[in-house]
């Protein structure tokens, strides 16, 4: 897709620069605790995007996506999500999902919020010169909005290209068309923002195709930064009730999810946590 030229291009960084004089040692992996089957990163915001830097000055190829308990329990569901989440690195975008981890025994577990982690890094790249592309978006006016809001918000951004999805299967020439794309705009991050957990599909079927060094999931990211769909206000996501938000603003397509899933997870987890703290009581 042809986007809105940029008028402001900083050069590489000379971390990009040493980067591509040679491969360097692997990135160390965020420290994970499992949640009903899923490790999940107990990390904070700038330690998840020094990770990040650190992946790409790195000869290293991952995928991240932030988890919502929709997408922890999906993946209990269904082997091919719970597979590729497995190669994934996830992190706790859900609140339930940062109290599971205190509960647990990890009172140092963040909320690592999809939208907020895209922004942050937005920033830190309008600086550092990485490559942004935009996969994802309800149709390209979508997409062209979201460019012109994050080219505005962070000024000097390289958004090297991006691609709204048709609502569809793609066929083999789709999908390695595309994939010459993303690789021709020399990316180093592709946030993908077409919903859980059809991201995470994608992310798995392309991770070997492209050869940006993060492909990053943000699930709604792309609607809220488009101005598209409001955020729940900073006390609801705090306390948890970010689901009764959205559920109140999308009733028809989210009340399915949060009925079925919400449930489930409560029943899921509080026999995890039995089980942990028989586990605590009995190494006594």
């Amino acid at each position: 897709m042809t986007l809105p030229t940029s008028h402001s291009r900083p050069v590489a960084p000379p971390a990009l620069a040493a980067a591509e004089a040679g491969p360097s040692e692997p990135v160390p992996a965020l420290e994970c605790q499992s949640v009903l089957g899923l490790p999940l990163a107990l990390a904070r915001y700038d330690d998840v995007m020094d990770w990040m830097d650190a992946v790409v000055r790195s000869d290293q190829r991952v995928s991240v996506s932030a988890a919502a308990v929709h997408l922890v329990m999906v993946a209990r569901e269904d082997p091919e999500i719970h597979e590729a989440l497995l190669n994934t690195v996830t992190v706790p975008d859900g609140q339930p999902l940062v109290w599971a981890l205190r509960a647990l025994g990890h009172p140092e577990a963040s909320r690592i919020y999809g939208p907020e982690l895209m922004a942050r890094y937005c920033e830190r790249a309008a600086a550092s010169g990485l490559r942004m592309y935009l996969y994802g978006g309800r149709n390209q006016g979508a997409l062209v909005q979201l460019v012109l809001t994050l080219r505005r918000r962070y000024p000097g951004l390289i958004i090297a290209g991006g691609y709204s999805p048709p609502f569809r299967p793609q066929s083999d020439e789709e999908r390695d068309a595309i994939a010459a794309e993303i690789n021709a705009s020399r990316a180093d991050i592709v946030w993908v923002g077409t919903g859980q957990p059809k991201q995470e599909k994608w992310m798995a079927e392309m991770r070997d195709l492209l050869d940006a060094p993060i492909l990053a999931g943000v699930g709604a990211a792309f609607d809220f930064h488009a101005g598209l769909v409001p955020q729940a206000p900073n006390w609801m996501q705090a306390g948890g009730l970010e689901w009764t938000y959205r559920l109140a603003h999308e009733p028809r397509r989210l009340w399915r999810r949060y009925a079925r899933y919400n449930p489930r997870f409560v029943a899921g987890f509080a026999g995890q946590y039995a089980r942990s703290r028989r586990t605590v009581l009995s190494e006594r």
